[in-house]
């Protein structure tokens, strides 16, 4: 009698999961009053112009903001970079931005990244993947080689950067991340994905008087925040974010709301008053769509990390989805500590829910130049 034959036996793939998380910030901070007085000695002419600035200001939900500009004299360090304007003056070169930034990005990174590692109680040696994220920055040998030198990673470690994507950007690292872990599983082997994200946003404000410009100038900050991701398995002391699914968007219509492009005084940004009304429109059904794609509904949701653009578009998420102000609040909790820390937020507002002792199913949204939205269902 012939005997029959199993087919092929099936790997469980691993469920993917933050198993820590590290942040950092410069030590210097500058309040959003010194910030907007700054702003005014190189962009504004005229009294108006000036009552307009100090008003977008402090009204962008910001309290203050670190930066790495400063080196102990305050905001005359700032004032030292980015001198008043003359008819003749158009802010800091490119080159010197960029100078900067490869002088002060891998000693932030390093920091994020060392807090992470002790975070998820991992050694540096352990690591299999790296991605690093920044979209204010660039230089190579880049960070992942920096990163690779000062924690001791393998020489072999498997490298990813992820760049001038915006402040979205750590969503499209974490999708990687759990992509990683779930390929090695696959293959019965185990990957520990270390990804850190650095930016220097206050490298890259315009001078000149261009508002749709001067809005970021309000909003944007420095940080960088890392993570190491392995999978759900892995015992941990820590609450873990397990990485159930993630979802991307491009709006329609939408081209010109949010750009990023290289200047020859820095990076520009232009953000449009209608994001938030964009915002707005779409973000229900897509987040709907998104849930209903992992079998749930937005009655599921216990917790959001929504990406503190700035005040509107927190309102019009907030509006859109039918939340409560304390559904947001963390949001803005990171807003007005630190400002809008571009690709780095996302891993702040995870830090804070995770210290909150919060449980259950969270929501996690993030914009970006496209306009391009991008979403992460996490379960803590």
């Amino acid at each position: 009698m012939s005997q029959l034959q199993s087919g092929p036996t099936r790997t469980r793939r691993a469920t993917a999961a933050i198993l820590g998380i590290g942040t950092a910030l410069p030590h210097g901070r500058v309040s959003q009053a010194d910030a907007a007085a700054i702003a005014e000695s190189f962009s504004c002419e005229t009294d108006g112009q000036r009552a307009w600035l100090r008003r977008v200001f402090l009204r962008s939900g910001v309290d203050g903001r670190h930066t790495v500009l400063m080196n102990g004299r305050g905001a005359d360090d700032v004032r030292d970079f980015y001198p008043p304007s003359t008819d003749s003056t158009h802010g800091p070169g490119t080159a010197a931005r960029m100078a900067r930034y490869a002088v002060e990005a891998p000693t932030l990174a390093e920091c994020a990244a060392r807090a992470a590692l002790q975070n998820a109680s991992l050694e540096a040696r352990g690591i299999t993947h790296l991605i690093t994220v920044s979209c204010t920055g660039f230089f190579a040998p880049g960070l992942d080689v920096e990163l690779i030198s000062r924690l001791g990673l393998p020489p072999n470690v498997q490298r990813l950067h992820i760049g001038f994507m915006g402040c979205h950007a750590a969503f499209n690292a974490l999708a990687a991340a759990r992509d990683a872990v779930a390929a090695a599983s696959a293959q019965e082997r185990e990957a520990r994905v270390l990804v850190c994200s650095v930016e220097l946003c206050t490298l890259h404000f315009a001078y000149g008087w261009q508002p749709e410009k001067l809005v970021a100038n309000a909003l944007f900050a420095d940080a960088a925040s890392a993570c190491v991701v392995g999978s759900a398995d892995t015992p941990s002391e820590n609450p873990s974010f397990k990485i159930l699914h993630s979802a991307s968007l491009l709006l329609p219509n939408s081209r010109d709301a949010m750009t990023w492009r290289v200047g020859n005084h820095g990076f520009e940004m232009t953000l449009s008053s209608e994001l938030p009304t964009l915002i707005g429109t779409h973000i229900r059904p897509w987040c709907e769509s998104l849930l209903a794609d992992a079998g749930l509904t937005l009655a599921d949701i216990s917790l959001y990390a929504l990406h503190p653009g700035g005040p509107k578009i927190l309102n019009a998420c907030r509006d859109a989805l039918a939340l409560t102000d304390p559904d947001i609040q963390t949001s803005r909790d990171i807003l007005a500590r630190h400002g809008n820390l571009s690709s780095a937020t996302l891993l702040f507002l995870l830090q804070q829910i995770a210290q909150q002792e919060s449980r259950g199913k969270c929501l996690a949204v993030g914009f970006g130049p496209g306009l391009m939205a991008e979403g992460l269902l996490f379960e803590i």
